[in-house]
């Protein structure tokens, strides 16, 4: 008997349990979302900071070539052609390069490369690049 009262106990305890376990109801102020929102969106943003504090993204690199003058008539042309675009003239021995555009997605580079290819009869190759690029905004409310 004594061993039967004792079952029943422990049988009642986690049957009650197991009643106040099934819901937990939270109350949390909405203001929490709004905070976690930026927090999430800052998070994103430092991911493609680079140490020196500018952006991870993508250019367009035009021409790689030994000849400084080469490389010069391709800048002008393409700061002709394309003057709401910013070129860069870059030197890593022994090489001139020149490249155009400073874009945070690969699609975005990849649309201009196809409108750049329809006027240069040049390759154009999309390369990673730290580039410059300020948050609109409506980024930084959001």
């Amino acid at each position: 008997m004594k061993y039967l009262f004792f079952f029943f106990i422990i049988a009642f305890s986690k049957l009650h349990a197991a009643a106040i376990t099934d819901t937990i109801v939270v109350d949390k102020d909405p203001r929490l979302d709004v905070l976690t929102a930026k927090q999430a969106m800052i998070n994103k943003r430092s991911a493609q900071l680079t140490s020196a504090g500018l952006y991870k993204g993508y250019r367009l690199q035009v021409t790689s070539t030994v000849n400084r003058e080469e490389a010069f008539k391709a800048k002008t042309a393409l700061l002709n052609r394309f003057p709401e675009q910013k070129t860069y003239l870059i030197f890593q021995s022994p090489y001139f390069k020149v490249r155009i555009g400073n874009f945070l997605k690969r699609e975005e580079a990849d649309k201009f490369r196809k409108q750049l290819t329809k006027q240069l009869p040049q390759a154009a190759y999309i390369v990673e690049d730290t580039i410059e690029y300020m948050p609109q905004e409506e980024e930084l409310q959001n």
